[in-house]
This record gives C-alpha cells, sequence and structure tokens, in this order.
C-alpha cells in the first residue's frame, strides 16, 4: 500500500469516527425516495501484498445478512434491500429498499429506510422478512455495540412507501426466517470481544423474547472462539451452517459446523436428532461435520439451501489463509450436502479470492452455482466475473454452463439468491472497483444468465426500467 494510500485511508477513518459524533445534528433521509440505484463502496483497508482482504461495490454485502430478496407471488414483486448511498463520489451508508414489479416490468425509485449517518461500512446493511399479512420487514445491522441495530416494519402491506422502527438492539448480520404460525425466528450476532451467535423469537415482530446464545466456543477451556453463519428454512426445519476461529482470530476461520431446530428454537439438534445443549461451548460439542483445521484450511460461508428431500446444503470456500493471492490458492467453492444417510462434500470449482461470494440454486437433481469465479478485470481482488456452473447428479459432478458477465469494466460481487426466486429476478449483485473509489451499481438476472439488467443509476421519473444488458 502507497503512503498516499494509507494517508487517504486514514483520513477517511477519522473523519467518518468525527461524523459519528455529530449524528444527531444532521438531517435523516428516513423515508425519502432517493433518484436512482447507487451502491455503497468500500475498502477494509488491510493490506497485503496483493491488495486489500476484501473491497469495492459491497451493496449486497455479506454472506452473513440474508435474505436480501423476496418474491411476493400476491403482488407479483420481488422485494429486496441493499446498502446504498447518497451520490457518486460519497461514502454514505444508506439501508435502502425496493422492488421488482414481474407485472409491468418497472423500479421505483428506492426508499431509504435508515439514514446511516456517520457510517460508510457496508456491515451495517440490512436484510428482509415480509409477514403472512405483507408487511415488509427490515433488519438494519449494527456493529457490535458501537453502533445499535434495528428492525423496521413497512407501515402498509406490500408497500416501501415508509416505515417505522420497531426496535433498536444489538445486532449484527440478522438472518430473519419467518413462519406463517409462529412468526420470526431471527439468527443474528453479538460482538463479545469475538462473534457470537445468538437467536430470538417473535409471534408478531412487535414482542421479542430474551436473545439466547446459541453458539459460543471456548477453546481449552479459556479462549473464545468466534462464528460465522449461514441459515435458512425448509418448512418446520431451520438450519444453520456456521465456522469457528480459532482463539478468536477471524482470519484463522476453519471447520464446519450444523445445527438445526423443528420446533422453531425450542431445541437444537444435529442431523440425526441428537440434541444440543445451549450455548455450543467446546469444539467437538457435537455440531462439527468437517475438521478443517487440521487440514490447514479457511472457511468462508457463503450460501444455505435444501435438495428436492429437505436435507441442508451448505455452499462454501475453502482456502489457504486469509490474505489475497496466490500463495492460499486454491480456493475451492464446495458443496457439502446431507443425502439422506451421510454428510458429503464435492467441488464445484475455484476462483482467485475468498470473498468471491454467489449462491447456490435447487431444482430436483439439477442444482446451480451462480457467482464470480472468473478472473475479473481487478484481478485477485474481490469478486470477477460471474458463472454458471452446473449439476445435474444433485452436486455429485460439476460443470461450466455459461458466463454471465464477460469484459467488465470493474468486478461483480456478491451474487445473491432471492427467497422464492422468480425470473427474470432470479439472482441480485452489484458491481465496483475493488482498487479505486468507484460508483457501484446493481444488477440482476434470470437463473439461465440470458436477460441481465441493470438497475438505473439515475432516475428522472418515479418509475423506470432496468437497462437490459447484452450477454455472451
Amino acid at each position: 500500500m502507497s503512503n498516499n494510500k494509507r494517508v487517504l485511508f486514514l483520513l477517511w477513518i477519522f473523519m467518518a469516527f468525527f461524523a459519528s459524533f455529530s449524528v444527531q445534528a444532521q438531517s435523516t433521509l428516513n423515508n425519502q425516495k432517493m433518484d436512482g440505484y447507487k451502491g455503497i463502496w468500500f475498502t477494509l483497508g488491510q493490506f497485503s501484498e496483493y491488495g486489500d482482504k476484501y473491497s469495492g461495490g459491497l451493496g449486497t454485502y455479506t454472506a452473513k445478512h440474508r435474505p436480501l430478496a423476496i418474491y411476493a407471488a400476491e403482488v407479483e414483486k420481488t422485494f429486496f434491500v441493499y446498502g446504498g448511498t447518497t451520490a457518486p463520489d460519497e461514502k454514505h451508508l444508506l439501508c435502502m429498499v425496493s422492488y421488482y414489479d414481474h407485472k409491468t416490468k418497472l423500479v421505483p425509485k428506492p426508499t431509504v429506510v435508515f439514514d446511516k449517518i456517520g457510517v460508510i461500512d457496508p456491515h451495517d446493511d440490512p436484510s428482509l422478512a415480509i409477514d403472512k399479512d405483507g408487511f415488509i420487514w427490515v433488519f438494519v445491522s449494527g456493529r457490535g455495540q458501537r453502533r445499535p441495530g434495528y428492525k423496521y416494519k413497512s407501515d402498509k402491506p406490500y408497500s416501501i412507501d415508509s416505515f417505522t422502527q420497531i426496535t433498536e438492539e444489538e445486532m449484527t448480520y440478522p438472518q430473519p426466517v419467518y413462519d406463517d404460525e409462529h412468526g420470526f425466528l431471527h439468527l443474528f450476532t453479538k460482538y463479545t470481544g469475538v462473534r457470537e451467535l445468538y437467536f430470538e423469537t417473535s409471534p408478531d415482530g412487535e414482542s421479542w423474547t430474551d436473545d439466547v446464545k446459541l453458539v459460543g466456543i471456548i477453546e481449552d477451556g479459556a479462549t473464545k472462539s468466534g462464528h460465522y453463519q449461514v441459515s435458512g428454512k425448509h418448512g418446520d426445519l431451520i438450519s444453520t451452517f456456521f465456522n469457528r476461529h480459532p482463539n478468536g482470530n477471524v482470519d484463522k476461520r476453519t471447520d464446519l459446523y450444523y445445527a438445526q431446530t423443528l420446533d422453531f428454537g425450542e431445541t437444537w439438534t444435529t442431523i440425526d436428532g441428537k440434541k444440543l445443549d445451549l450455548p455450543m461451548e467446546t469444539v467437538d460439542c457435537g455440531a462439527r461435520l468437517i475438521d478443517y483445521a487440521s487440514q490447514g484450511k479457511n472457511v468462508y460461508m457463503k450460501d444455505l439451501n435444501f435438495d428436492k428431500n429437505g436435507n441442508p446444503v451448505c455452499l462454501y470456500i475453502t482456502s489457504g489463509g486469509h490474505e489475497p493471492g496466490p500463495k492460499n490458492a486454491p480456493r475451492e467453492w464446495r458443496i457439502t450436502h446431507y443425502d439422506g444417510d451421510e454428510w458429503i462434500t464435492t467441488v464445484v470449482c475455484s476462483s482467485d479470492h475468498n470473498y468471491d461470494m454467489g449462491s447456490l440454486y435447487i431444482n430436483g437433481d439439477h442444482w446451480k452455482v451462480i457467482g464470480p469465479t472468473d478472473v475479473g478485470p481487478q484481478p485477485h481482488q474481490t469478486g470477477g466475473e460471474i458463472v454458471i456452473w452446473e449439476s445435474k447428479d444433485a452436486g455429485s459432478t460439476w460443470k461450466r454452463k455459461k458466463s454471465v458477465t464477460t469484459n467488465s469494466q470493474q468486478n461483480h460481487t456478491y451474487v445473491r439468491r432471492p427467497e422464492n426466486a422468480k425470473n427474470p429476478f432470479a439472482c441480485f449483485w452489484a458491481d465496483g472497483d475493488p482498487n479505486n473509489f468507484s460508483k457501484s451499481h446493481l444488477y440482476f438476472s434470470d437463473e439461465k444468465g440470458k436477460q441481465v439488467y441493470q438497475l438505473p443509476y439515475d432516475m428522472t421519473t418515479e418509475f423506470a426500467k432496468p437497462i437490459k444488458i447484452s450477454t455472451p
């Protein structure tokens, strides 16, 4: 990293820190419409020989914020949230919501649910839920105890016009699931010196249980570990896959664990029904599937889906370490899947960065992974060119199917799968230049990668057509 870049980065951090003290003095953009879809750009500032640990257009960041989009058949709209910003030359995080109307094929001007005044960090990006009455819920992530998280509810069903704050609390990486009978089960993270996993439930989104610690492994009876997770719901089954951060070092994240509940959080078990004591506190707590630590591999969680029989499937990347560049290759995209009798792991492909993030699609025995697995215009950096990988035998073998993007000017990042995805809004992502502060556009595509659209960066009318992008 050059001296100039270091000075600029330190100045940027100082300005963001200073701004946090004057939040109350600034006017908020909450419930205002913005004149287009402008994604947030971010750099972590953790540089090594081959650049930043991660950076670029991170409007659909992180993999641990989920879901970011949901198709609502009742109104034929795909609602989605993302991290936006105020202008192309500003780093000012806005937690945004909008929708794609499958009938009119238009998008409205997006709405600011929460203006993160003084924050530039997409760790505070939102996630989404829709209840049985059609109300839109936006879970705004916080960051440890320094910045609170919030729950917001739309004032009208299936409307993004205005939102009301319901809670203010400590939560990071929100992962709400909703059940018509039971209400919400919300999995999230607290910073307790390390990242520990919690959950809470609510019948209506208004009143919530106390937070329950799900996982907080303590190594050798003394040192806290830490965890990242991906979670999801299939019928009555709520599943989570998570990793472990040895000695609390997030750069050493490793191992793969699984836990599930069939009674909305009352009890948590292994895949074969063995009860797990909460919080899970030991390395060998009964939930560990694969000991990647002994193999010297890092584990980066990406997506969770379910096979045709309702069995859980996890998508993740393994690598030799946290720093970008060739020395930690191969970065293998792996699938670990329970087939009804045993856990099976296969390799889909490889890419050039730990924070290349894609999603897993399952339709019977026909599975797809859509993600930035090709080297992009900024090699060894977050994201790349998007590719579809296909398996016709339920994940046993994989073949490259199609390039979705080629000859791009900027890397494409964090390809997200909507719940109940409906074409042409079957995946959702952002772009950006990981090496330099840039505009970040937002995109969506059908599951075949044949219809790719860019959301309008600037809008002069209340509704606009997404811009069709030619594909290979």
